[in-house]
């Protein structure tokens, strides 16, 4: 019997945590999968490392200025370099089954279309993708035969348990949240909260701005968004619901009151082996879930109060248009200034609901026009953080 041929992937973004987990899945089934490229954002001695090990055909490093140090780091070697966005774009366009989207920010936006644009399956750790532009990808995928699967752990979670041919008789879909670090907390206990607080995540190992978006709530409300694009459902059809241990993914209610859920470990390895393998499945080197060792389970509604930017998310996506762009677009400045000392834990809500006052909501027509969008929202933001550090 002749060997299967192994499935192609391109990892955008191969050095985040995301990628480093689809990378040791890859490790472990190399009969299976075949990295043909990797990304990274300015991390070249990372990249380098992880393109030789996976005999890579193209390495691409975000920051132009550090393609030279790439180029030199893989020297000898037979892959082929490249940089800047434009090299981000040839990574997704190469020849690869399944394009591991998960490039953090609005960066990742032209790559991911472009992967889009050729038909690829497209593994999503990009929430921007949806955020800012779910209309114009949804689109696009639905041209150009693309296949888009959630790897977020909610989003995977209601892709296993959604019946797509009866969608009719969804009810609502429950998207779970951890609550971050503080979702016991009130609004006046978190006013001195810092940085390093904020990015210690009590269940996920994750990078720190998505860490801080944990805190405050607004990973949830981003999820909200992509959710609403991913699923044939209104936004009334979408719940939040808090749920600490992060054991139970998210949940789809039917019309009759059966509620079917996805539960597993809080590993991202879970829901990215699923993607990887989909419509079949891996095994993943994860621990295995113990209810009886867990022993309960526990639920909340969220606090609106106390975490206003999952109010926020909400109510861009109710408002459609620009909102949601311009809500992603501030919420990554006053992250960064959060985490910079220049703001207060509170204050990032401030910013974004600021922001989401001073500009005009228009819809995009185009992907240039959420960048435009985008970039008025980022300099409107970094104004207001300067008026509130000064």
């Amino acid at each position: 019997m002749s060997q299967a041929i192994p499935k192609t992937i391109s990892v955008l973004g191969a050095t985040g945590s995301v990628g480093l987990s689809t990378l040791d899945l890859v490790r472990r089934n190399r009969g299976k999968f075949k990295a043909v490229a990797l990304t990274a954002n300015s991390n070249v001695q990372a990249l380098a490392k992880l393109a030789m090990e996976f005999d890579a055909e193209l390495a691409v490093i975000g920051n132009p200025d550090k393609f030279l140090e790439l180029k030199e780091a893989l020297s000898g070697t037979a892959i082929r370099v490249a940089a800047g966005e434009g090299g981000l774009i040839e990574a997704a366009q190469a020849d690869a089954e399944i394009v591991m989207a998960t490039i953090v920010g609005a960066a990742g936006l032209r790559p991911t279309l472009a992967a889009i644009k050729r038909g690829a399956t497209i593994a999503l750790a990009n929430k921007e993708c949806l955020v800012c532009a779910g209309e114009l990808m949804i689109e696009e995928a639905q041209r150009s035969n693309a296949t888009i699967l959630p790897v977020d752990s909610e989003h995977n979670a209601i892709f296993q348990v959604f019946d797509f041919n009866a969608d009719r008789s969804v009810e609502k879909i429950i998207l779970t949240a951890s609550g971050g670090p503080f979702w016991d907390k009130r609004a006046d206990c978190l006013k001195n909260v810092t940085p390093e607080q904020a990015v210690k995540h009590p269940n996920w190992n994750m990078g720190r701005k998505i860490s801080v978006d944990s805190a405050t709530m607004m990973n949830k409300g981003l999820e909200v968004i992509e959710a609403y694009h991913l699923f044939p459902v209104t936004h009334e059809q979408i719940d939040v619901l808090v749920h600490p241990q992060s054991v139970i993914h998210s949940m789809v209610q039917y019309i009759d009151g059966s509620v079917l859920a996805q539960l597993g470990s809080p590993d991202m390895r879970t829901p990215i082996a699923y993607a990887m393998s989909w419509p079949g499945r891996l095994e993943a080197p994860v621990e295995r879930l113990s209810l009886a060792d867990i022993g309960q389970l526990t639920f909340a509604k969220p606090d609106f109060e106390t975490f206003p930017c999952l109010q926020q998310a909400m109510d861009a996506l109710r408002n459609g248009g620009s909102a949601p762009i311009v809500l992603n677009a501030a919420n990554e400045v006053a992250v960064e200034a959060f985490l910079a000392e220049r703001i207060g834990f509170m204050d990032i809500s401030s910013v974004v609901n600021s922001a989401l006052t001073k500009l005009d909501m228009k819809a995009p027509q185009s992907l240039s026009m959420v960048f435009e969008m985008d970039e008025q929202a980022r300099a409107l933001s970094q104004a207001i953080v300067k008026d509130m550090s000064a």
